[in-house]
């Protein structure tokens, strides 16, 4: 274990002292047939990244906290409803620019990945590394298994897969195939298999864009699920629904079934925002009824997902919006981020 302190503390991690609306909302417990409008105005902008944000993450254990991952080479820890300080807690743990940020599903834990070969899993309160998670390629992506938060995946640069035990600190699966740079990586909810997108411009073989993969015996399930001559910035399953969405750099979303063969959906996908060369990300509302996309015009789109009709076009930066989450609790909550190095929550 590291004892190094790389932390600069800003501000408080409680809720004690966070808008009284918000606090009731928090307290609630979410419901899936919510039907709480859609968000509609900026409730929060935080600014205290030097360089573009890749990632903002919500906690799932105390909802008023969001992290985020910067070219800066920081994670922040934001306290977003804060009446004082909004910015918490900055993490300088790495030594490159970090590309994702999770939180753990139980407690205020922090596991971040970047371009200076590790991920690193961090207190949050007090700063110190537990664990540092050592590899032989950058590391574009991280998901902890919504099943057993002791174990993440990582994905990286090189195009390796490996799933890790934050007990022990070492890779106890890969998932080789000979891919490319990782994009992003999905578990599904048992957290029995995960979807991998790869980038496939340089191999120029689309066979292994999108793969479902099974844990368990560590071999797809399906590699020729999506052969369109594209890349996917991002894959998403639906939180209810036997079925999972495909950002697709040809400026849509693409619709599969998460059930063998996991076939695309050829007559519904979600146009009007624009991907071409940019990593956007997208996410689905509590309730599974929305989904919502970053876009290159620094926007953020919502669609009905049952019909795909856009349904509201929130101007959030004036670069590209590259990342939206939706808040694990609150309904109508929404945080995004991009290249201005600005996080926008609008509710």
């Amino acid at each position: 274990m590291c004892s190094v302190l790389l932390i600069t503390v800003l501000g408080s991690l409680t809720d004690s002292n966070i808008r009284p609306d918000i606090l009731r909302s928090l307290r609630c417990q979410p419901k899936s047939g919510s039907t709480n409008s859609l968000p509609l105005k900026l409730s929060v902008s935080l600014t205290s990244h030097t360089k573009a944000v890749n990632c903002v993450d919500w906690s799932p254990s105390h909802g008023h906290l969001l992290a985020s991952a910067g070219m800066d080479h920081t994670v922040h820890i934001w306290n977003v409803w804060n009446n004082g300080n909004t910015s918490a807690r900055v993490l300088k743990h790495h030594t490159a620019a970090v590309k994702d940020v999770r939180w753990s599903y139980h407690q205020p834990v922090l596991l971040s990945g970047g371009f200076d070969c590790s991920s690193r899993l961090v207190d949050a309160e007090v700063g110190k590394e537990i664990r540092v998670f050592k590899e032989d390629q950058p590391v574009e992506v991280i998901k902890f298994n919504p099943s057993n938060s002791n174990l993440f995946l990582s994905g990286g640069s090189k195009g390796s897969l490996r799933l890790w035990d934050i007990r022990t600190g070492l890779a106890t699966k890969e998932f080789n195939r000979s891919l490319s740079t990782i994009l992003d990586l999905e578990f599904s909810a048992d957290g029995k298999q995960f979807i991998s997108s790869t980038d496939t411009t340089r191999s120029n073989v689309s066979e292994n864009t999108i793969i479902v993969w099974d844990i368990l015996r560590q071999v797809p399930l399906s590699n020729q699920i999506y052969t369109e001559a594209f890349t996917c910035p991002c894959v998403r399953y639906h939180p209810y629904e036997a079925s999972f969405v495909a950002q697709s750099n040809g400026n849509y979303i693409a619709i599969f079934s998460a059930r063998p063969p996991f076939k695309l959906n050829r007559y519904t996908r979600f146009e009007g925002h624009g991907v071409w060369g940019f990593p956007i990300k997208c996410s689905f509302s509590l309730s599974g009824r929305e989904l919502a996309s970053g876009s290159s015009d620094g926007s953020i789109y919502l669609y009905d997902y049952k019909s795909s009709k856009l349904l509201r076009k929130i101007e959030a930066f004036k670069e590209a919006c590259t990342y939206v989450a939706y808040h694990p609790v609150i309904p109508n909550v929404i945080a995004s981020c991009g290249w201005t190095g600005e996080i926008s929550v609008f509710e």
